[in-house]
């Protein structure tokens, strides 16, 4: 599991972005529990938080994400008045990622707002909805409708991120040693 943490999320443990999400197979919600429970142990000191957003059919779809950041990302007006349309109350972190896990639970795939959770322009969540996932500029971590340049930037620095994050943690290094507190 932290193999699939690392390879993954090396950019939020970093502390370059604000979440990422990543599938992976799971013997039982026992299972799932432990895990995520020895993960915050570890992580939520450096203020990286883990949830599963939604289970079943042996896989598990985590959340992983820096909570401070997150919570300052859902205040701001543009991304609050978005999220209202979708039923999301954004006075705190935990009721929106409460409703977060009911769109996730009630959809097959992932409910579009979803990009505003990971950190994705609002601009390119929106021109992803509006044009159905098509007509984009760009396409990465997410396919951009807006500032393909900073959206170059960023998968570049990820992509980086991750590679040196796997390095690492091949060599030894823990996924704790890893995290970096922002």
């Amino acid at each position: 599991m932290e193999h699939f943490l690392v390879q993954h999320c090396a950019p939020t443990l970093a502390g370059l972005k604000m979440a990422n999400l990543f599938n992976c197979p799971v013997a039982s919600a026992a299972e799932l529990q432990t895990y995520l429970r020895q993960a915050n142990r570890h992580l939520n000191a450096k203020n990286v938080f883990a949830e599963a957003l939604r289970e079943g059919g042996g896989r598990a779809l985590i959340f992983v994400y820096r909570k401070n950041i997150l919570q300052a990302a859902l205040l701001t007006e543009a991304v609050s008045q978005f999220l209202s349309t979708y039923g999301y109350d954004c006075g705190s972190c935990d009721s929106c990622l409460a409703r977060l896990k009911e769109r996730c639970a009630s959809s097959q795939g992932f409910p579009h707002e979803i990009g505003v959770f990971l950190g994705y322009p609002l601009e390119d969540v929106v021109g992803f909805i509006v044009n159905g996932g098509k007509n984009s500029k760009s396409s990465g971590m997410w396919k951009v409708y807006g500032d393909t340049q900073q959206a170059e930037k960023l998968f570049a620095q990820y992509n980086k991120c991750k590679k040196i994050y796997m390095k690492l943690f091949s060599a030894g290094q823990s996924v704790t040693q890893l995290t970096v507190a922002v």
